[in-house]
């Protein structure tokens, strides 16, 4: 009870507009005041709610003291591995970015072992970057383009050739690493989940990232949907052209062929249409409102929208009923770390008892 009363209060603060009191949240929680005084005294005093100076008084009475999330306490390390980059970032409770380091490189000679070796280096930095300035890191999460079990093992990423990566057990080979928890996840599903809480909009929505593979991470009513084994969103390899290009896969045609990152660079007409066919596929068969474009594709979207929109016209039989929206990503580039970090946060905020225990 203890813990679900802790993380219901944590929650109320986090979803306030504004600063609530002690008060306020007894009322908005129905738990009793003395309750509720006790279990923010637990949250403050483990670094995850700060009290405030309360506003000038303005009338008879003692004005009450307002709680917000700190920005001093628990911190998540969002990791993220493409073809072209790595990637490295620190997001405090709050939500705020504390540190950035991304290095650009082609990951594909290096191997797994080379490529995991040098983002380890790079989370390092971050680590102790955020350290020195008073932040406590809670744990990371890495961001890959691949297909990743519930355990983070890669079981497959074509487009950097790993099969069977143990990524997290790689990581913690670097000492700065040993002692945290490290969970893996596709970077469309991470970079979907982290447009979701940026934007607190559209609670369903089909996220598709655009690098030099393409993904999906599939939004229903606020949560992300995985499929059985937690492999949805392959969108990248979805025939567009049955007689067109070979594919990493295997298979020939797939949009990455025609809209990854390098296509792109070449033909935008074309990754335009092969976006709108593969999209139009996508909306006849599970009926999403809204498709966000991110990765590669966010800055681009001005260019693409006018080709993927006619597709979508075409080809979507609700198309004269119900358009889709589209719309850029808010995050660009940064949203699979983003998403990465965020995960983290959220896993502190879902249970502030374990922190606590944690961190006592």
């Amino acid at each position: 009870m203890r813990a679900h009363n802790l993380a219901l209060v944590l929650h109320t603060v986090a979803n306030s507009a504004d600063r609530p009191s002690r008060a306020a949240i007894a009322a908005a929680t129905g738990l009793t005041r003395a309750t509720v005084s006790a279990l923010v005294d637990d949250l403050v005093a483990g670094g995850l709610l700060t009290e405030l100076d309360p506003p000038p008084r303005t009338g008879a009475g003692r004005p009450a003291v307002g709680l917000a999330l700190t920005s001093a306490g628990p911190a998540g390390l969002g990791l993220e591995i493409n073809v072209d980059y790595l990637a490295a970032c620190v997001v405090d409770l709050t939500g705020a970015v504390r540190q950035r380091f991304v290095e650009h490189a082609d990951q594909r000679p290096a191997g797994a072992e080379g490529s995991l070796a040098a983002l380890g280096a790079l989370a390092a930095r971050a680590r102790l970057a955020a350290e020195a300035d008073g932040l406590i890191i809670a744990g990371a999460a890495l961001a890959v383009p691949g297909l990743v079990t519930a355990d983070g093992l890669i079981r497959v990423a074509p487009n950097l050739g790993w099969q069977d990566v143990d990524a997290p057990a790689l990581l913690r080979e670097v000492p700065e690493l040993a002692d945290l928890p490290i969970t893996v996840d596709n970077e469309a599903n991470l970079a979907a989940l982290g447009e979701l809480r940026v934007t607190g909009g559209d609670p369903t929505y089909l996220y598709v990232s655009g690098e030099i593979g393409i993904g999906a991470g599939l939004i229903l009513d606020g949560d992300l949907y995985r499929g059985v084994r937690g492999w949805s969103g392959e969108i990248g390899h979805l025939t567009v052209f049955p007689d067109g290009r070979p594919c990493r896969c295997g298979a020939h045609g797939c949009l990455e062929q025609y809209a990854g990152q390098e296509s792109l660079a070449t033909d935008e007409p074309l990754a335009a249409q092969a976006l709108g066919i593969a999209l139009s596929a996508v909306v006849n068969l599970l009926d999403v409102p809204a498709i966000v474009l991110g990765g590669a594709y966010a800055p681009f979207f001005p260019r693409l929208r006018p080709g993927i929109e006619a597709e979508l016209h075409r080809r979507v039989l609700t198309a004269g009923l119900a358009p889709v929206t589209l719309r850029p990503a808010t995050l660009g580039a940064d949203a699979a770390m983003r998403g990465a970090a965020d995960t983290v946060i959220r896993s502190v905020r879902d249970d502030p008892a374990a922190w606590l225990r944690r961190a006592g």
